[in-house]
C-alpha cells in the first residue's frame, strides 16, 4: 500500500501534467486568445476523512471549449447542444479586437456589431468542434498512475471527477 505522502504527490504531478498538457493543447490549438481559460486552470489535492480530493478547476466556458457544443445544423458527441438561443454577440467583441478581424463588404468595412452576430449565428448553427484539449491529457495522465493508488482508490474516481468537471 502507498504511504500518504506517495499518495499525495502521485495526485499533484497527476494535476501538474494534466494542467501543463491542456494549456499545451489551448495554445497548440489556437484556442488561446485571451490567455483567460489557460490562465484559469487550477487543480486542488486535499487529504479527507474518507481518502483524498482532487478537483480541477477552469472557466465556465472551459467544458464548452473542451467537449463542444452541437450546433442546429452540425452535430458532435457532447452533451452539449444550441436549442433555441444564440451565444450572446456582446460576448465576441474583444475576440474579433483580438483576432484582428474586419470583413469587408463591397470595400466598406462592416460594423463590429454586424460581425459579432454573423460569428454568433455562425456558432449557433455549426456548433463547436470538441477540441478535447483537457479530456485527452487527463485519460493519458490516469493511465499513468501508480497500479496500487488506481486500485485502492477506483471505485468512482473516474464518475466522481466528471462530475467535478461538469459543474
Amino acid at each position: 500500500m502507498l504511504a500518504d505522502k506517495e499518495i499525495q504527490k502521485a495526485l499533484q504531478d497527476f494535476a501538474k501534467y494534466v494542467i501543463q498538457q491542456s494549456r499545451s493543447n489551448l495554445t497548440k490549438g489556437d484556442k488561446n486568445a485571451s490567455k483567460e481559460l489557460y490562465n484559469s486552470l487550477g487543480s486542488d489535492v486535499k487529504k479527507t476523512n474518507k481518502g483524498y480530493n482532487l478537483s480541477f478547476e477552469m472557466e465556465d466556458y472551459g467544458k464548452f471549449q473542451d467537449r463542444g457544443v452541437s450546433g442546429t445544423k452540425k452535430k458532435y458527441n457532447t452533451p452539449y447542444k444550441y436549442t433555441n438561443k444564440m451565444p450572446p454577440p456582446s460576448k465576441l467583441d474583444k475576440w474579433i479586437v483580438r483576432k484582428g478581424i474586419a470583413p469587408r463588404n463591397k470595400g466598406k468595412f462592416l460594423t463590429r456589431k454586424s460581425i459579432q452576430f454573423a460569428i454568433a449565428r455562425s456558432i449557433y448553427t455549426k456548433g463547436i468542434k470538441p477540441s478535447l484539449f483537457f479530456t485527452k491529457p487527463f485519460e493519458r495522465a490516469f493511465k499513468r498512475l501508480p497500479d496500487e493508488l488506481v486500485e485502492a482508490y477506483a471505485i468512482g474516481i473516474e464518475k466522481q471527477i466528471q462530475v467535478n468537471i461538469n459543474k
